[in-house]
């Protein structure tokens, strides 16, 4: 009769988790957004409903640069933290569906100090470079669980020093036997042992992950194809309008700032006048270079029409975005361009116009034509300037 209870224990047991796989999986399913995808990944690695763990990191392959790249982490940045976040988790009693939702409700998430840290991780995918490396080499999970394992392997691990791990896994992500990246999790507050059966179901996990990351990848692919200015591979018109749109919503629903920059090249009719189309294309590639290595990798960099360019800086202050376009303006100046004879003043040059949400404007629309007018008043009084927009313009 025990014996027949405890089976009937284990299976039920077995059912909860295949269960709880599912719904992680139909999760993922719901969306093509890959960070989406990593955060529906973490979060059911680290939530109580789904696998329990701590900390979770994903780190992504870089197949060009033979590097793996550390993309997302969610876990607590100290004890204290940890326990809050459980207090929440128990006084709430989020589910994972919620969990989830709340992402993507409330959009981008305030960084921590830990998924900062690990976003800025680079790893060389050879021997010598720990077992991140060694699971994409191996192509299978890599575990430290026991006091003689970490003695062996974590003194010469990069990342295992650096988040002073104890124990922890490592689990290849794979799509079509290629592995896309690494997730590696562990128990650093609660100390609670990694078992076999932790290994097992984040095995299972693993592959569902892998398949979602390479659809996503895919997605993405597309996406950047079709909505990228074929010149210069900044984003187009179309897919500028779209995201500035939602970056009002969110920043309207957080009550944060938003602004815009608006930049035209001066005088670039007359150069393409005087030097021909094919001069004033590599003119717009050069200087969409500079705008985009000038801008942080959450501004979103786009080709506006004909010479004008356009810059949504989510989160900023109407001066910081000022103290940007500046800085655009200045690299432009100095920027050794082949063709500047061809110029008035010898030199290419650029006017900037700045708005912000919601000190200018309050709705997309607005944010727009507030920013082109402060580029038509640079433009009117002088060139090579930026200007803010102000009430007076109007």
């Amino acid at each position: 009769m025990q014996k027949s209870e405890t089976q009937k224990n284990l299976q039920d047991r077995h059912h909860a988790e295949l269960l709880m796989l599912y719904e992680i999986s139909m999760a993922m399913s719901s969306t093509l957004r890959l960070d989406e995808i990593l955060y529906i990944i973490l979060t059911s690695v680290t939530s109580g409903e789904g696998l329990g763990f701590n900390r979770a990191m994903v780190f992504l392959v870089n197949e060009k640069d033979n590097l793996l790249e550390g993309r997302m982490g969610i876990g607590p940045d100290s004890e204290a933290d940890a326990k809050s976040i459980w207090e929440f988790m128990e006084k709430t009693h989020k589910t994972l569906d919620e969990l989830v939702s709340d992402y993507k409700q409330f959009g981008r998430k305030q960084d921590s100090h830990f998924n900062n840290n690990v976003k800025n991780i680079k790893l060389p995918i050879n021997e010598s470079s720990g077992i991140l490396a060694q699971t994409v080499l191996e192509k299978k999970p890599f575990e430290i669980v026991d006091a003689e394992a970490k003695k062996q392997i974590a003194k010469k691990d990069p990342i295992i020093s650096l988040f002073n791990m104890d124990y922890c896994l490592s689990i290849p992500l794979m799509a079509k036997d290629r592995v896309l990246g690494v997730m590696l999790v562990d128990n650093f507050f609660s100390k609670r042992e990694i078992t076999k059966d932790d290994l097992w179901k984040l095995t299972m996990f693993a592959n569902n992950a892998g398949l979602a990351i390479g659809n996503s990848q895919e997605f993405e692919k597309t996406l950047v194809l079709s909505n990228t200015d074929r010149l210069t591979g900044l984003w187009n018109y179309g897919y500028f309008q779209h995201q500035l749109a939602e970056e009002v919503k969110r920043a309207n629903r957080f009550n944060r700032h938003l602004s815009l920059l608006m930049i035209d090249i001066d005088h670039f009719k007359k150069f393409n006048d005087s030097l021909g189309h094919v001069a004033g294309d590599k003119l717009l590639k050069e200087i969409s270079e500079i705008i985009e290595e000038s801008c942080r990798e959450v501004d979103l960099v786009a080709r506006y029409g004909g010479e004008e360019f356009a810059v949504i800086l989510p989160e900023t202050f109407k001066e910081k975005a000022y103290s940007s376009a500046e800085r655009i303006r200045k690299l432009t100046a100095a920027h050794p361009c082949h063709y500047k004879e061809g110029q008035p003043s010898k030199r290419i040059t650029i006017s900037v116009g700045v708005a912000s949400f919601p000190q200018d404007a309050s709705n997309k629309d607005d944010l727009i034509a507030y920013a082109d007018k402060a580029l038509y008043v640079a433009k009117e009084t002088g060139r090579n300037r930026v200007c803010m927009f102000s009430k007076d313009f109007i």
